[in-house]
């Protein structure tokens, strides 16, 4: 069951929900239904070659920003 970030196009709010199916997301900050999905980052741990582990985290695009995650990112 994927968790997918939103932005809700009423209040502002940025916030993530797990969705089940074909659910609509509703907004957490005033109920609103009116809600855009945003692009999000993943990670993931794969084994190379030799059993060592290389990751890939979810880390931010932007060039100052440290944040796991651009739902809040200002830039």
């Amino acid at each position: 069951m994927p968790i997918y970030e939103y932005h809700c196009e009423k209040c502002g709010e940025d916030f993530e929900c797990l969705i089940i199916g074909n659910d609509t997301p509703a907004c957490t900050g005033c109920s609103s239904k009116k809600v855009t999905r945003l692009m999000s980052c993943c990670g993931f741990v794969s084994k190379a070659a030799g059993g060592q582990t290389v990751s890939a985290s979810a880390g931010s695009s932007c060039s100052g920003c440290s944040a796991s995650s651009c739902a809040g990112c200002s830039h």
